[in-house]
C-alpha cells in the first residue's frame, strides 16, 4: 500500500491539511481495498500544532517521513524563513531516497526552504507568487497554473488546486479509473480547464494620487468598449504618443494599449459573470474587433476560454435573464461557511480527521 505522510507544522492552514487527507483517503482498488495509507506527522514532541481556530495532534513524528512514498507539505499561516529543527534534513533525506514530495499552496515556501526546488519550476497561490520568487530567486515561479509536476517534486496553487494535484498523482499511481472515482467523491472534475490565472483579480494598474494621467485613465475605462487608437489617447492627454508612452510607464507601469486591453478583459469578465449575453455580443461590448480576437486575448490574460470562465463564475440566473456573479455567490458562501463553523463549534472538541485529533 502506498503511504502518504502529511507533515503539519505550527500554524498549518486547515484546508491545506485536510484536502490531501481526504483526497488520498477516497481511492479504492478494484478489490475494494484502500489505495493509500495516510499518516499525519509533526516535528513537535507532543504532536500538537496550532491550526488557527483549533489545535491538531498528529499521531506520528518525523520518523514517518522515512517510511513514506509521498510527503505532502501543507501551507502555514506565516511561512518561516527557516524550518523547525530536523525538518529540512528529514525532507532532503527522503528526497535522496526517491520519495515524492508535494506542497500545497504556500507550503511551497517550506519546500523551497529545503533547497530541493532550486533550479526547478514551481507554483503557489497567485497572491504569494511574487514573494516566493523574491525570497527564493533560484526557484522559477509560475503563478498561472494549478500545479507543477517536476516528476519527483510537485507544487500546487491555492486551496482547491490541492485537489487537482492530488487527483493528478492518484491517476499517475493507479490509473484514470481509480482517479475518476476519487474525483467523483471529491465532487470535482478529474481535470479542470485553465489554470489559476482565471482566479486572479486583474486589477487595473493604479495611478498615484494626483497623477497627471488620472483623467485619461478614467476616460479610457469609460470608452474601452469602442475602438480607441494610441493617437486618440495621446490627443486626449494633450501630449505626443512618445511622451504618453513614457508617462504611462512612469505612472502605471505599463503601456496605454496594454492598460486598455486589460480594461477590456475586465469588462468582459463582468459581463460573463453577470449576464447571459452570447460571447459575440460580449466581444463587441468589451471593445474587441471580433469574437476570435476576444477569445484569443481572453485566454492569454485569464488562462481559460470565455465559456470556461462563465461556467466557473456564473452562479444562477437573476431578473431579466442576468446571472448572479461572484460577489453574491461569495457572500452566500461566506454565510454558509460561517454557519458551518458555528455548528462545528457547537459539537465540541475531540473530533478526528484522518487520524488527526482536533483539540
Amino acid at each position: 500500500m502506498h503511504t502518504v505522510a502529511v507533515l503539519v507544522l505550527d500554524g498549518v492552514v486547515p484546508f491545506d491539511m485536510s484536502a490531501p487527507i481526504d483526497a488520498f483517503g477516497w481511492p479504492r482498488l478494484p478489490d475494494g481495498r484502500p489505495a493509500y495509507r495516510v499518516r499525519v506527522c509533526s516535528p513537535s514532541p507532543s504532536g500538537e500544532v496550532s491550526a488557527g481556530a483549533f489545535t491538531v495532534r498528529a499521531p506520528h513524528g518525523l520518523e514517518a517521513l522515512a517510511e513514506a512514498d509521498t510527503i505532502i507539505l501543507p501551507g502555514v499561516a506565516n511561512p518561516p524563513g527557516e524550518l523547525p529543527i530536523g525538518v529540512a534534513q528529514a525532507l532532503r533525506d527522503a528526497a535522496a531516497g526517491g520519495t515524492r514530495i508535494a506542497s500545497v499552496c504556500v507550503g511551497a515556501f517550506l519546500f523551497a526552504a529545503t533547497g530541493l526546488l532550486d533550479g526547478l519550476r514551481a507554483t503557489t497561490h497567485w497572491i504569494a507568487a511574487r514573494e516566493l520568487a523574491e525570497r527564493y530567486p533560484k526557484v522559477t515561479v509560475d503563478p498561472n497554473v494549478l500545479y507543477v509536476d517536476n516528476g519527483q517534486f510537485l507544487t500546487s496553487a491555492g486551496a482547491a488546486a490541492a485537489l487537482d494535484m492530488c487527483l493528478h498523482m492518484i491517476r499517475g499511481d493507479y490509473g484514470s479509473a481509480v482517479a475518476a472515482q476519487a474525483a467523483r467523491m471529491c465532487v470535482m472534475p478529474l481535470e479542470r480547464e485553465g489554470g489559476q490565472a482565471q482566479f486572479i483579480a486583474h486589477d487595473l494598474p493604479p495611478a498615484p494620487a494626483g497623477a497627471t494621467l488620472e483623467p485619461v485613465l478614467a476616460w479610457l475605462e469609460d470608452n474601452c468598449g469602442r475602438e480607441v487608437t494610441l493617437e486618440q489617447i495621446a490627443g486626449r492627454a494633450g501630449m505626443s504618443a512618445r511622451t504618453l508612452n513614457r508617462r504611462f510607464r512612469e505612472q502605471t507601469g505599463t503601456t496605454p494599449l496594454r492598460w486598455l486591453h486589460r480594461a477590456r478583459v475586465r469588462r468582459a469578465q463582468y459581463l460573463l459573470e453577470s449576464t447571459a449575453y452570447p460571447v459575440e455580443r460580449i466581444a463587441t461590448q468589451a471593445g474587441f474587433g471580433s469574437p476570435t480576437a476576444f477569445r484569443e486575448r481572453f485566454r492569454k490574460v485569464v488562462g481559460t476560454s470565455p465559456q470556461g470562465y462563465r461556467r466557473a463564475f456564473r452562479s444562477g440566473e437573476g431578473p431579466g435573464g442576468q446571472t448572479r456573479g461572484r460577489n453574491q455567490g461569495t457572500e452566500r458562501g461566506d454565510r454558509t461557511r460561517a454557519r458551518a463553523r458555528d455548528r462545528a463549534r457547537g459539537q465540541g472538541a475531540g473530533a478526528e480527521l484522518g487520524g488527526v485529533k482536533i483539540v
